[in-house]
């Protein structure tokens, strides 16, 4: 298998929609070096690097443009649905830095659609000083948060403060100070802040700023999306099993949609569709 690259939109069916990814398939992973180089090349915010040899077994690693993370959800989303159109395969295990990740692959409405089950993820609460810092990076105010929804970090694979507003005007408004926020996440280990508002009992709208990874705005977040299912099952917000919708990406133009699984133990599940990319709009 010689080296193979594409570029995919995930979550979403449309290639100006959803989060682009690159998708890089060979035999051995490059070079730590050339990976790094490759995805700053590619310039989307992860490209996900594949070993293997054509069967469901893969080792993957992600790549933003300035450093590497351990687990991408909206990357393994578009890698699997590449490794579907490339060799046919519907049942996947990517060995992460995370851990192992089962992903499965399925014809629905002519559309090939991707789900992933995250490795088990765990809830821990944010400390009042804590959270002042980062809301203070994030230009919001304590009065701007939704008391049923409180601020904790949630890890299903990478680790996500959750912020929760009470009102879509907070949420439409965001802005916050990138190398503040940047160094205080990189301080914690932290991937992206998933910032939220309940819009119904199932579905939510969120934003994720990115600036560890050299990007303002991730338009869809599917590590994120699955550290919240599991935020929500820990705080008793859902009744498993659940399914919500998170609708990210229409403040910055790139609409996405992910579903999320919520069983009543274990990892969370998160599905999306993706497409190709043609070269006219790479």
């Amino acid at each position: 298998m010689e080296l193979t690259a594409a570029r995919v939109a995930a979550f979403s069916d449309d290639p100006r929609g959803g989060n682009p990814a690159g998708v890089v398939v060979g035999h051995e992973l490059p070079p730590d070096a050339t990976m790094q180089s490759i995805a700053k090349d590619v310039g989307y915010s992860e490209t996900v690097f594949l070993a293997g040899d054509g069967g469901s077994e893969w080792t993957a690693r992600y790549f933003s443009p300035e450093a590497e993370v351990p687990f991408c959800g909206h990357a393994t989303i578009a890698a699997a649905i590449a490794l579907y159109r490339q060799f046919g395969t519907t049942e996947l295990a990517f060995d992460t830095a995370a851990g192992q990740v089962p992903i499965a692959v399925d014809e629905l409405g002519g559309r090939p659609w991707a789900t992933l089950t995250s490795v088990a993820p765990h809830v821990a609460p944010l400390g009042a000083d804590l959270l002042a810092h980062l809301l203070l990076q994030l230009h919001l105010s304590a009065e701007e948060l939704d008391p049923r929804l409180p601020p904790m970090v949630a890890y299903a694979g990478a680790y996500h403060p959750i912020i929760a507003l009470a009102t879509r005007a907070s949420h439409a408004a965001l802005t916050y100070d990138f190398d503040g926020l940047r160094a205080l996440m990189e301080a914690r280990d932290w991937t992206t802040i998933q910032i939220v508002w309940r819009a119904s009992e199932t579905q939510f709208r969120a934003r994720n700023p990115f600036p560890v990874g050299g990007v303002v705005e991730d338009p869809a977040t599917g590590a994120a999306a699955a550290a919240f299912g599991a935020y929500l099952r820990e705080l008793g917000a859902v009744t498993p099993p659940a399914s919500i919708e998170i609708v990210q990406g229409e403040e910055i133009g790139r609409p996405s949609q992910i579903f999320v699984a919520i069983p009543r133990e274990g990892g969370i599940g998160v599905t999306g569709t993706a497409v190709l990319i043609p070269s006219a709009l790479a």
